[in-house]
């Protein structure tokens, strides 16, 4: 399929789930009085609903879809491992960790922003130490190595928080935060996240080129005028700032980031440049569904997006690799 063609209808879908997003939710208003009710700047029950409530969740569902979308092509395209994701540097990891050692000292319930800054903090920290263990002339192994080190770390510490938590109230208030929600998010949440994740999604996009050398070969590659240090450094950092800024404010959320690229490589060619663009709009239709279906579903018992995501992301990846081995076979 041409490029063209795919992200114009990849972006219509975004556009149409996005507008769906705004419609769907327990208020029960109308589509086109939902609509007025965005537009009008009188202070009303209906206006507070859709700018306060539905906005912010889908602009929070589009911004970090796209995030992970586009973390998860890079990160492929890097490591030229179809089985990479952006949770393998250790990043939304080491965010959760900080944003249960908010929840787990109080500090949240003391000051509303205290989590998502735990959390950002959380993935400054993780990537100071993949940088650290990886060094400066690491390869992709090392780096692999360094981000599964990371991650293992930050894992075991989450528990050791769980495990030692004396307030059972707090401690499932963690386990429900790491599941992954939207709910309840303002747009402070939005412009929170907004920042680092448009400095990473310009790292990320930046690696095109880089990505498509690199896969003549890492020599090609430096031959060409890419250097891989600097590119290894800019993989990092751009997924430290979209995955963390995402974590930070809506929880750990899996699967998509390794899911997404694998259904439309093929439709790209299997180029990693055209791959990122195809990948960010493409995760960002799939949170923008997830989080539409986590409404319809079970409202009443608050089903969070990342089960979700990851009851629908896992089996569809199941189904990638037997396509793909059946195919191989044949």
């Amino acid at each position: 399929m041409r490029l063209p063609l795919l992200l114009s209808l990849l972006g219509l879908l975004v556009i149409s789930l996005f507008l769906a997003s705004l419609m769907i939710g327990p208020a029960g208003l109308a589509p086109a009085r939902a609509l007025a009710a965005l537009l009008r700047a009188e202070g009303t029950a209906e206006t507070l609903v859709m700018r306060e409530i539905r906005l912010p969740r889908a602009l929070l569902a589009a911004m970090i879809g796209a995030s992970l979308g586009l973390a998860g092509a890079a990160m492929q395209g890097y490591l030229r491992n179809p089985l990479a994701e952006p949770g393998l540097l250790g990043v939304s990891g080491s965010a959760a960790l900080g944003a249960v050692i908010a929840l787990q000292t109080g500090a949240a319930a003391a000051f509303a922003l205290a989590l998502p800054a735990a959390a950002l903090a959380g993935a400054v920290v993780a990537v100071a130490l993949v940088v650290l263990l990886a060094g400066r002339q690491g390869g992709s192994i090392t780096l692999i190595l360094a981000g599964i080190a990371v991650s293992a770390m930050a894992g075991a510490l989450t528990a050791l928080v769980l495990n030692l938590s004396p307030n059972p109230f707090a401690a499932a208030e963690i386990v429900f935060w790491m599941m992954g929600s939207l709910a309840d998010r303002s747009m402070t949440h939005v412009w929170l996240a907004l920042p680092p994740m448009a400095l990473g999604w310009l790292l990320l996009a930046s690696m095109g080129r880089a990505l498509d050398a690199l896969t003549l070969g890492e020599d090609v590659t430096e031959s060409m005028g890419h250097s891989l240090a600097r590119l290894r450094l800019t993989l990092v950092a751009g997924t430290a700032c979209v995955v963390g800024a995402g974590t930070a404010v809506a929880g750990a959320i899996g699967f998509i980031g390794l899911v997404v690229p694998h259904i439309l490589r093929p439709l790209v060619g299997a180029r990693p440049a055209p791959l990122l663009a195809a990948s960010a709009l493409g995760g960002a239709a799939m949170l923008l569904a997830a989080d539409i279906a986590v409404r319809l579903v079970l409202p009443e018992r608050d089903l969070k997006l990342g089960v979700l995501t990851a009851l629908v992301g896992a089996p569809l990846f199941l189904h990638l690799i037997y396509r793909a081995r059946r195919e191989g076979l044949t």
